[in-house]
C-alpha cells in the first residue's frame, strides 16, 4: 500500500490537536450585552453584532476606523482583519478592550481611542457575586471574600483543616493535573452565590481516613531526585470515601448555616455544587442525594437562614436512578421561578421524561412528556403560557441521536418540535427570549441561527466552512445502522473510508472503542468530537475506521444503557461491535475482516483489551492507552455506579488483569508516567500478568504524561500509527513527521 509521509501529514493535521481549527466558523460563542436579547460574536477576526427581534446580522463596528483609531493611540500597526483583541466590553457608544498592555475605550462616533481605566482580569479561581461587588475564593483551607473596590479581604470561614476543607473539589478530581498545568493550585472552588448576592452555597468536604495512594513523579522539572505525589483517592468497596456537607454562608453576617441533613459522596469530576447537583432556585437552595448504591435518588430543599432540609421528590429503582444519562450534561431538574413547582426527569417508564411536582410538598402534579424518546435537557420554561422548551432525541428516525428543541405545556399537551432533522446544540438568551442553534450532522457541516421559541430563524449567522478539511483528503464519514448481537436491538455508528479510497482494492479495518457507560462515542453532529480525530487520522493511513455505540452506552432508552449495569466486563457491547463488523462487511467486500485491530483511550483502552481478550479471532492488533484495565483499583463513583457495589467476584469478571492469558494478537500498552484519573500502576498491573502467562506485549511509559499525553500527542500519535502500519499493513513506518 505503501503509505508515505505526506499520509502522515494528513494524519497530523486530523489529530485532536489540529483538527478543530481546520473547519472554519463551525460554532459561535454568543457574548450577550446586559441580559439579551442583543449579542456580540466573533469569527476570523471579525466581530459581527446581532439583535435577534430585528432579526440583523451586522458589523459590530467599522474595524477599519477602529484599527486606525487604535493605531493613532497607540503608536501600534493594526490590521483591521486581525485586531490585537479577541474580546470586548460594550456600551451604547463605545466600546472596551485590553490591547498591547493597556486598556482602551473607543468612540463608536468618532471612532477616537484612549486608554482607560480597565476591570482588572478575571481570575479563574475567583468566584464574582452577581452584583459584581465581590469576588469569593479560597486561602489556605478556607473561604474568602474579596471587595473589588478598595480591595479588602476577609475570611468567611476559619475551622478550614486538611481534611476539612470548604469549597474543594476532591483530591481525585477529574483532570487535576490539568489545573496544574495551567498554573492554578486547584480546581475553582465549589461556590455558589444567591441571586441578591447575600449568601454563597458551599460545602465542607469530609476527607479524613480516606485512602492515600501515590505517584512517582521519575523527571521533576529541575532535574532532581524522583518525587513522591500522595492524593486521597478511594477504591470501590472503600468504607471512607470523600463527603460534602453543605453550608451556606450570610456573607455580611459572617455566620455559617450547616445543612441538617447527611453529607453527600463527592463526584469524580468536580464537587456536587459545580456540577450543579445543588443549586439556588429564588431564595432556597435544592440538592440532589444518592445512597451509596445509587438507587435512590432524592430532591432536597435546603432552607439557607435555619439549615432545615425536605425531601421533596424520592426515586428508588432497580438499579441506578440518575438525573441524567450524560452526567457533564448536568442534571434534568428544576424549579420553576414561583418555587410552588417543579420539572423532575425519570425514566420510570423506560425513556427519559419530564414530570410535574408540587415544589412545597412534592406531591405529584402529572406527566409533562410521553413516548419513545428521550428529553436530553431543559432550555427554558414560559410559567405565564405554561409552556416547557427542551432538548430531546429520539425524534429522528434516521439518527436517534440527534437532538431537536421541543415545546409541551405543562400539563402534557401540545407537544411540538421546533426544528428539522439534523442535531441541534443550543444556547439560550439570558432574557430567555431567544436561542442560538448550530445544526449538523455526521455528513452535513454546520449552519449557525438565532430564532424565536416558534423555530422562526430570524438570522442566519454563519456556515462552516471546510475546504481546509477537504484538503486532507478527508471525506464525510458514512453514518450506520446494524443490528446488536441479539439480532433484535438497532445499534448505530460512523464508518470512515481511507483517503484516496478505492472499491476495488481491500483495507484493514480498525475498531477505535470508548465503552463507558456515562458517554456517547459517536457524536450526532458534524464535529466528530474529541474521540472522534483519532478515527480520522487513522482513515488518513489507509485503515476502514468504524467506531459505534453498543448497548450499555447512553443516549437511548433505559434498558438499552442498563444493559452494562453489572457487566462492565461486556464492555458495553463489544459483542456488538463484533457483529457490526460481520454485517458492515457483508455488503462492503473492501473491508478485510482478516486484518481487524482496535484503539482506544482509557476506558476505550480498557476496551480494547477485553475485546482481543474475548474476541481473538476477530481482533489481530490492538493499542490501549492509559486503560482502565481493573475497576476494583478505579475511582468508586464510576465503578459503583456502573458496576452495581463491590462484590469481588463480579469486579474480578471486569478485570482484564485475571484474564490476561487469554491474549493472542499483538498489543501495545501506553500510559502517562504523571496519569493521576488512571494511574498508570493500572497498566503495569496487566502487564505483569501478561509476563506471568509469557505474552509477547508492547510497552510505552511516556514519564511526563498526564491521562492524555498533553504536550506528548504528537510522539504517542506516530507510535500508535507506526504500529498499526507493521501489524495490520505489514508496513514499515515512513519515517520522522518534520516538526
Amino acid at each position: 500500500m505503501n503509505i508515505d509521509l505526506p499520509a502522515y501529514e494528513a494524519a497530523e493535521r486530523l489529530s485532536r490537536q489540529n483538527r478543530p481549527a481546520l473547519v472554519r466558523k463551525a460554532t459561535i460563542t454568543p457574548q450577550w450585552i446586559g441580559e439579551g436579547p442583543a449579542f456580540w460574536y466573533a469569527v476570523d477576526g471579525t466581530f459581527v453584532l446581532v439583535d435577534p427581534p430585528a432579526g440583523t446580522r451586522e458589523p459590530a463596528f467599522d474595524h477599519a476606523r477602529l484599527a486606525a483609531g487604535l493605531a493613532a493611540a497607540s503608536g501600534h500597526e493594526v490590521d483591521p482583519a486581525a485586531l490585537p483583541f479577541g474580546a470586548i466590553s460594550w456600551t451604547t457608544d463605545a466600546i472596551g478592550f485590553d490591547a498591547f498592555g493597556h486598556h482602551w475605550r473607543c468612540s463608536l462616533d468618532t471612532y477616537t481611542c484612549e486608554r482607560a481605566p480597565g476591570a482588572p482580569p478575571a481570575h479563574p479561581l475567583e468566584i464574582p457575586s452577581p452584583d459584581g461587588r465581590l469576588v469569593a475564593f479560597r486561602k489556605g483551607h478556607d473561604l474568602w471574600v474579596r471587595s473589588l473596590a478598595d480591595g479588602r479581604e476577609r475570611p468567611l470561614t476559619s475551622d478550614g483543616d486538611a481534611d476539612h476543607d470548604y469549597g474543594a473539589s476532591p483530591d481525585f478530581i477529574m483532570y487535576a493535573s490539568m489545573f496544574e498545568r495551567l498554573g492554578l493550585p486547584h480546581a475553582p472552588p465549589a461556590v455558589s452565590w444567591s441571586p441578591d448576592s447575600t449568601r454563597i452555597l458551599t460545602h465542607r468536604t469530609l476527607q479524613e481516613g480516606v485512602r492515600r495512594v501515590h505517584l512517582i513523579e521519575s523527571m521533576p522539572p529541575d532535574g532532581g531526585d524522583p518525587r513522591l505525589r500522595t492524593k486521597r483517592a478511594p477504591r470501590p468497596g472503600d468504607e471512607r470515601i470523600p463527603l460534602a456537607e453543605y453550608v451556606v454562608i450570610d456573607v455580611a453576617a459572617g455566620t455559617v448555616v450547616r445543612a441538617q441533613a447527611d453529607p453527600v459522596a463527592m463526584p469524580f469530576m468536580l464537587s456536587p455544587v459545580l456540577m450543579r447537583w445543588a443549586w439556588w432556585s429564588g431564595s432556597a437552595v435544592y440538592f440532589l442525594s444518592w445512597p451509596r448504591d445509587m438507587r435512590t435518588l432524592r430532591l432536597n430543599r435546603l432552607d439557607p437562614v435555619t439549615g432545615e432540609v425536605r425531601t421533596l421528590v424520592t426515586e428508588t429503582g432497580d438499579t441506578r436512578v440518575e438525573p441524567t444519562q450524560q452526567p457533564e450534561e448536568g442534571p434534568i431538574v428544576g424549579v420553576l421561578s414561583g418555587g410552588d413547582e417543579l420539572l423532575w426527569y425519570s425514566q420510570r417508564d423506560g425513556w427519559g421524561h419530564l414530570y410535574r411536582y408540587d415544589a412545597r410538598t412534592g406531591e405529584p402534579l402529572g406527566r409533562v412528556t410521553s413516548g419513545p424518546w428521550a428529553v436530553r435537557r431543559i432550555l427554558r420554561v414560559d410559567e405565564d403560557r405554561r409552556v416547557v422548551y427542551f432538548l430531546a432525541s429520539g425524534l429522528v428516525a434516521a439518527d436517534p441521536y440527534r437532538r431537536s428543541v421541543c415545546r409541551v405545556n405543562l400539563d402534557g399537551s401540545g407537544f411540538a418540535r421546533l426544528t428539522g432533522d439534523l442535531d441541534h446544540e443550543v444556547t439560550v438568551s439570558p432574557d430567555g427570549g431567544y436561542f442560538v442553534a448550530t445544526a449538523s450532522a455526521v455528513d452535513t457541516p454546520q449552519v449557525t441561527t438565532v430564532r424565536d421559541w416558534d423555530g422562526r430563524v430570524l438570522a442566519e449567522l454563519e456556515r462552516a466552512d471546510v475546504s481546509a478539511l477537504l484538503q486532507t483528503g478527508w471525506t464525510p464519514p458514512e453514518r450506520f445502522r446494524v443490528k446488536a448481537a441479539d439480532g433484535v436491538t438497532d445499534v448505530y455508528g460512523v464508518l470512515h473510508r481511507p483517503h484516496g479510497f478505492d472499491p476495488a482494492r481491500r483495507y484493514p479495518v480498525v475498531d477505535h472503542v470508548y465503552p463507558f457507560p456515562a458517554t456517547q462515542r459517536v457524536s450526532p453532529s458534524f464535529d466528530p468530537g474529541w474521540h472522534g480525530y483519532d478515527a480520522e487520522a487513522l482513515a488518513a493511513l489507509g485503515f476502514v475506521v468504524i467506531a459505534m455505540d453498543g448497548r450499555g452506552t447512553p443516549g437511548r432508552d433505559k434498558a438499552f444503557h442498563d444493559a452494562s449495569y453489572g457487566r462492565m466486563e461486556d464492555g458495553c457491547g463489544l459483542a456488538d461491535h463484533v457483529a457490526a463488523l460481520e454485517q458492515l462487511a457483508a455488503a462492503r467486500p473492501w473491508m478485510d475482516t482478516g486484518r481487524v485491530g482496535v484503539f482506544g483511550i482509557s476506558a476505550g483502552g480498557f476496551g480494547t483489551v477485553r475485546a482481543m481478550l474475548d474476541f481473538p479471532g476477530v481482533f489481530k492488533a490492538g493499542v490501549a492507552a492509559s486503560g482502565l484495565h481493573d475497576f476494583r483499583y478505579g475511582d468508586p463513583w464510576t465503578s459503583e455506579a456502573y458496576q452495581g457495589p463491590y462484590d469481588e467476584a463480579g469486579y474480578a469478571r471486569a478485570s482484564n488483569v485475571d484474564h490476561a492469558d487469554r491474549l493472542k494478537g499483538r498489543l501495545l500498552l501506553i500510559h502517562g508516567g504523571l496519569d493521576d484519573q488512571v494511574a498508570p500502576d493500572l497498566t503495569l498491573r496487566l502487564l505483569d500478568r501478561l509476563i506471568a502467562a509469557d505474552k509477547d506485549v508492547d510497552l510505552l511509559i511516556v514519564p511526563g504524561a498526564d491521562h492524555v499525553y498533553t504536550g506528548y500527542e504528537r510522539y504517542v500519535n506516530r507510535r500508535v500509527w507506526d504500529f498499526f502500519l507493521r501489524h495490520l499493513l505489514d508496513e514499515d513506518p515512513p519515517g520522522t513527521l518534520p516538526s
